[in-house]
């Protein structure tokens, strides 16, 4: 009655109480009353007491592990001792527990190999272990086939082998783990799928009906093009999450065998069966699942909500089919991005430009962290690359024709940094290693475009794959850059006392990335930060 109280008592905030047995729900919660049935059989069973075990079920069946000691039928045995080597029922088993001599030997769970214990050669147990022919061997073993051999006690190998067993347990538990969170994870895109295409369903509805009867049809195949797509990324969602799972349940299979292994008490079975493990396989699926951010159908209903805003137009003209567009549902979950400053500098990292990159007309100083261009070339000697040691013949690693450099190292997958510049026009830029040295690979950099109009006024652009998009900002001379690059996601930030977004993009990153800056004009230079 108490465990049952005490179990109601942790649901009195969901005002449901269940059955701790049958799992049935009731509310309110009942009164418990005492089984008077149940307690007077309880007490007969105290006075008569629990009628003994057939003696059948004493005696060794085929299955069992038979007393070496009991003649006629045998019973079965309880223990097996390593010392004897033999098996003893409860009977025969007593002396090792009464005479001191005995006490010291090894019992174990009854066991039908023991033979596989003794040595063949010299009838003796084998308690040790030749490390030089990996088998076990008894005492007198190294004395003629195993001479001069490594060898130790088979305990002490034991011990050497549980540990990487322990290791590779920990392993699979940890990959369990891991994948546990990443099921959980696409549970949560399956649902925010879910509720995204209902809420534009619901949307698109509302504004098909205002648009009457000569858009309801329309309406209908709209509805039917977002369930569509919904079925397709709920299903492939659910694909992946289904081979996790069974992953899952294979790594479960395998700890299983391997603490039945761990768990086997006599040192030479443990050692015979060791070898036998498969190696462990690597997982098939990234133990790190990230989910770009939610916009599953949010073009849907800014294309309705363009269709209403345009109607007269629209039905002056041919009826014309508005293209819908999804956004495809990537699978890579990441974590969210940093609220605050203080947020960002957990991912500060530090960049040190290679002078191995930089056009003649850039000089480098303050430890290769500032930029400045001058109105004389730079004698740049040595054909080494700090960024991974690859030689470049003729400087065919450094730029040409334009004023731009490297950082030495690719970037962190996740990780945040800070720009000081002056001048009439600099480029804050992330690009892959790859990038052409005469400046015009547009489509493998992304860069900020910071300028300084008149007044002072400074003015930003993004640009991409000669495409320039024009962003909102007030004067600042200090930009942060945030990315995440398996999420996709490059940030440039306005830093003056308070972050201000200048710009966001949300992309595909195929290759490493390096931080990257163009000087624009004679005297213009940036400098970059490591921000604490």
């Amino acid at each position: 009655m108490d465990c049952i109280k005490a179990h109601w008592d942790e649901e009195d905030q969901n005002r449901i109480y269940s059955c701790p047995q049958c799992r049935k729900t009731f509310i309110p919660r009942p009164v418990l009353q005492k089984n008077t049935m149940l307690a007077a059989l309880v007490e007969q069973l105290k006075k008569t007491g629990l009628q003994a075990a057939p003696a059948d079920h004493c005696y060794a069946g085929p299955e069992d592990v038979a007393c070496d000691f009991c003649t006629g039928r045998k019973l079965k045995a309880i223990k097996s001792c390593l010392a004897c080597p033999a098996s003893y029922c409860e009977k025969h088993l007593q002396p090792h527990y009464d005479s001191a001599p005995l006490k010291k030997h090894k019992l174990v769970e009854p066991s039908k190999n023991l033979q596989e214990n003794i040595c063949s050669k010299h009838d003796e147990v084998m308690k040790m272990f030749c490390r030089t022919d990996r088998k076990c061997i008894c005492y007198l073993c190294p004395v003629d086939d195993h001479k001069g051999h490594n060898t130790v006690s088979a305990a002490a190998e034991r011990t050497e082998r549980q540990k990487e067993l322990d290791e590779r347990r920990g392993k699979i538990q940890q990959m369990i783990k891991d994948k546990d969170k990443d099921v959980k994870l696409l549970q949560q895109e399956t649902k925010d799928i879910n509720v995204s295409a209902d809420k534009t369903v619901k949307d698109s509805e509302k504004i098909f009906t205002e648009l009457i009867r000569l858009l309801q049809k329309r309406s209908s195949e709209v509805k039917q093009q977002i369930r569509s797509q919904q079925e397709t990324e709920v299903s492939r969602v659910k694909d992946v999450q289904e081979k996790l799972e069974q992953e899952i349940r294979e790594l479960k299979r395998k700890d299983a065998e391997l603490e039945q292994l761990s768990n086997i008490e006599d040192h030479t079975q443990f050692l015979h069966k060791y070898p036998s493990l498969p190696a462990l396989s690597e997982s098939t699926h990234s133990s790190s699942i990230n989910i770009r951010p939610l916009r599953h159908f949010e073009d849907v209903t800014a294309a309705v909500s363009e269709l209403r805003e345009k109607l007269q137009d629209v039905l002056k003209d041919p009826w014309t089919n508005i293209e819908l567009s999804f956004t495809e549902v990537d699978v890579l979950l990441s974590e969210p991005g940093p609220k605050s400053r203080a947020g960002f500098l957990k991912y500060s990292c530090e960049i040190i430009l290679d002078s191995y990159t930089a056009d003649n007309q850039l000089v480098l100083t303050d430890q290769n962290r500032r930029v400045t261009r001058i109105n004389q070339s730079q004698s740049y000697s040595g054909n080494k690359s700090y960024s991974g040691n690859k030689s470049y013949s003729s400087d065919s690693g450094r730029f040409t024709g334009c004023c731009q450099f490297l950082s030495r190292e690719s970037l962190p997958e996740r990780c945040y940094w800070e720009v000081e510049w002056r001048g009439e026009q600099v480029y804050v830029a992330v690009a892959y290693k790859n990038i052409s040295r005469a400046g015009n690979d547009y489509d493998k950099s992304w860069a900020l475009q910071c300028s300084c109009g008149s007044y002072n006024n400074n003015y930003f652009t993004f640009v991409h794959n000669q495409i320039q998009t024009s962003t909102s900002g007030s004067h600042s001379s200090r930009v942060g850059v945030f990315l995440d690059h398996r999420a996709g996601l490059l940030s440039f930030y306005r830093v003056s006392g308070t972050m201000t977004l200048l710009h966001r993009v949300q992309t595909r990153f195929t290759e490493p990335l390096h931080a990257g800056v163009w000087v624009k004009n004679i005297g213009d230079f940036v400098v970059f930060y490591k921000p604490k």
